[in-house]
């Protein structure tokens, strides 16, 4: 039996457990994800993220894994909580470039004090948004379907999120972001694919939200800052609309270092 070091964090209450990847080379098979980040039986988080090494093109790569073990996609919030683990770790300055699932993106340090960071990073550009009936599916590294309601601090998201999620539209399912608008900006609640539940915030899913509100609502072409607030902390949406394409697309949000430990490894 051996013990391996972890590290806890937090974007905006979306958790994630940590592991330094460089040098230990374990077996992270989908049970034993999903069994840490049981929020019983493990260590518990919304997802496990492994910081692995860098080459001279970027400084450090990360591997992301929904709850259920299965490693997924791009994950905002955890690449803003990658960023800060690795400078923790004090391999990155403040400005660096990481490894993701779709590509490089560029981060930034804004404010670090004690555990806390505020930390944007640079999303990939987005230029096909699927219009639907009930809102618009869009991919911002996560497929998510976007949908606008009046008020959603009363909904069920749980329910209406799980039916939307295995909605037949969606080959591969889908993240489901509710939206209504919100001092200036707008209000947001996700149910995660991956989580199967309601989480606290999403970072792609922010991200999502913003560009289809500005498309919604027919921003003419220019450069934006939406603010964004969802029930675990808020976010600032940077980005550039030129029609249907938007670039120079910025996520903005707090990252927490709650804690660290050690679990068993059962060979």
């Amino acid at each position: 039996m051996n013990t391996l070091s972890f590290h806890k964090f937090h974007g905006a209450g979306n958790d994630f457990i940590m592991i330094d990847h460089r040098f230990f080379l374990g077996d992270f098979s989908t049970e034993r994800v999903a069994t840490l980040c049981h929020r019983r039986y493990g260590v518990g988080a919304d997802g496990l993220i492994l910081l692995e090494k860098g080459t001279s093109d970027y400084d450090f790569s990360m591997r992301y894994f929904n709850a259920d073990g299965k490693e997924a996609s791009l994950c905002g919030n955890g690449s803003r909580c990658i960023v800060a683990f690795a400078d923790f770790l004090g391999i990155i300055g403040l400005k660096s470039t990481f490894k993701t699932y779709d590509g490089l993106h560029a981060a930034t340090i804004l404010e670090h004090w004690e555990s806390q960071w505020l930390i944007t990073i640079q999303m990939n550009d987005v230029n096909l948004l699927q219009p639907y009936r009930d809102g618009y599916f869009v991919d911002t590294g996560s497929p998510h379907f976007v949908t606008f309601f009046e008020e959603i601090n009363s909904l069920d998201i749980c329910v209406l999120g799980k039916k939307l999620r295995y909605d037949a539209r969606f080959v591969e399912g889908t993240n489901v972001n509710f939206v209504m608008p919100y001092e200036g900006g707008i209000c947001v609640r996700t149910f995660e694919r991956g989580v199967e539940d309601e989480t606290l915030s999403c970072g792609t899913g922010v991200t999502a939200a913003a560009i289809v509100w500005a498309q919604n609502q027919h921003f003419p072409n220019g450069i934006y800052m939406v603010p964004v607030h969802t029930q675990g902390g808020d976010f600032t949406i940077r980005f550039h609309k030129n029609g249907d394409h938007y670039s120079d697309i910025y996520l903005t949000g707090p990252v927490v270092h709650t804690f660290s430990g050690q679990f068993y490894i059962h060979n």
